[in-house]
C-alpha cells in the first residue's frame, strides 16, 4: 500500500502534530509505503492533494476536521483516490458519519488498511456570481450560521462545547430572517417557501457543530439533500426544542419541516451560509447535490 499522510497543523490547537504520526507509524508497522506532508495553510492543504493525488496512491489521509476535510473532497471529486480521515478538528461531524472518533489514532489507521472505502455525495453550493464551493456535511444559515460564525471566532472552550456556548450567548439576541426558498423534490417539481426562519439547514450528512443531528434522517450516499426549516418560537419553547434538536427527535414539531430534494435555494437578507464549519458565502446560494463524486474510507456501516 501507497500511502500520502497529510496535516494540518493549526488542527483542534496543532493535536494533529501528535496523532498524524502515530497513524503513519501504524500504517508503516503494517507495510504501506507513507509519505507525509505538512502544509502551511488551505492553499497548501489543497496543492498538497492535487499533488498526492497525481501519483495515484491507495490512499490519502488527512488529519484535520470537517473544513479540512471538505477541501480536501472538492480536489478529489471523480478521481480514484479515497480519503482517509485522522480526526484532529473541533467538529468533526464526517468522521463521526463514517465511524470515527476524534484522536483515535488506531481506528483511523484501521479503517485504512481495511481497505474498504465508500463512495460518497458532495453537496455544491452556487452563489450569485457563479462562484462555486463543495461541502461534505451540513450547509447552515440564519441562527445557526451566526453560532458558526461566532464559535469560529471564539478562542476557548475547545472542542465540540465551543458550539454549545457559542449557541447560549447567539440565544440571549435571537431573531428570526425572511427566507425565500425554492425546494427542487426528486421528481423534479419545485416547492416555494416564503416565511420569516430561525434556521434553514441543508445536509448532506445528518449532524454538524460537533454532533447536532440538525437533519438526522440524511445519508451522504443516498443522492439527495435533506433540509431541516425551523419557524419562529419564543425562547423557552426554543428551549425545549434545542433539547430535541440535541436529541434528533425535533422534526415532528410544529415548528419544524423537512424536505428531501435534489437541490435547494436559499435568499435572505445579509446571511452568510456556512459549511463543513466554512463561510460558503452571502445568500442567495444554490445548493445541488452531486452524487457519489467522493471515495472515504469507512469504520461504519451503515453510513450514519
Amino acid at each position: 500500500m501507497r500511502a500520502g499522510v497529510i496535516v494540518n497543523p493549526a488542527a483542534r490547537a496543532g493535536s494533529a502534530r501528535s496523532v498524524a504520526p502515530r497513524v503513519a507509524g501504524l500504517l508503516r508497522d503494517a507495510g504501506a509505503t507513507v509519505n507525509v506532508v505538512s502544509p502551511a495553510d488551505a492553499e497548501g492543504t489543497a496543492e498538497a492533494v492535487r499533488r498526492l493525488a497525481a501519483l495515484s496512491p491507495d490512499a490519502i489521509m488527512l488529519a484535520g476536521g470537517d473544513g479540512t476535510a471538505g477541501l480536501a473532497l472538492a480536489e478529489l471529486r471523480g478521481s480514484n483516490v479515497p480519503l482517509g480521515l485522522i480526526p484532529t478538528g473541533t467538529g468533526n461531524d464526517l468522521a463521526r458519519t463514517v465511524g470515527l472518533h476524534e484522536l483515535d489514532a488506531e481506528a483511523a489507521a484501521a479503517a485504512v488498511l481495511r481497505g474498504r472505502p465508500r463512495s460518497l455525495d458532495l453537496a455544491r453550493a452556487t452563489d450569485a456570481g457563479g462562484r462555486q464551493a463543495f461541502f461534505a456535511t451540513v450547509l447552515a444559515s440564519g441562527f445557526d450560521s451566526r453560532v458558526n460564525d461566532r464559535a469560529n471566532r471564539m478562542r476557548w472552550p475547545r472542542g465540540p462545547l465551543r458550539y454549545s456556548v457559542a449557541i447560549l450567548i447567539e440565544f440571549l439576541a435571537l431573531r428570526t430572517v425572511p427566507f425565500d426558498i425554492d425546494l427542487t423534490r426528486p421528481d423534479g417539481t419545485v416547492h416555494h417557501v416564503r416565511e420569516d426562519l430561525l434556521v434553514a439547514a441543508v445536509g448532506n450528512t445528518r449532524s454538524y457543530g460537533g454532533g447536532i443531528p440538525i437533519c438526522p434522517d440524511a445519508t451522504p450516499d443516498d443522492g439527495l439533500l435533506d433540509v431541516t426549516l425551523v419557524r419562529s418560537a419564543g425562547r423557552l419553547r426554543l428551549l425545549a426544542l434545542l433539547r430535541k434538536v440535541y436529541a434528533g427527535t425535533h422534526t415532528g414539531e410544529p415548528e419544524v419541516s423537512t424536505y428531501r430534494v435534489r437541490s435547494v435555494t436559499l435568499r435572505a437578507p445579509g446571511v452568510t451560509g456556512y459549511a463543513d464549519g466554512e463561510p460558503m458565502g452571502l445568500l442567495p446560494l444554490r445548493i445541488d447535490v452531486q452524487p457519489a463524486a467522493v471515495s472515504v474510507f469507512s469504520a461504519a456501516k451503515p453510513l450514519r
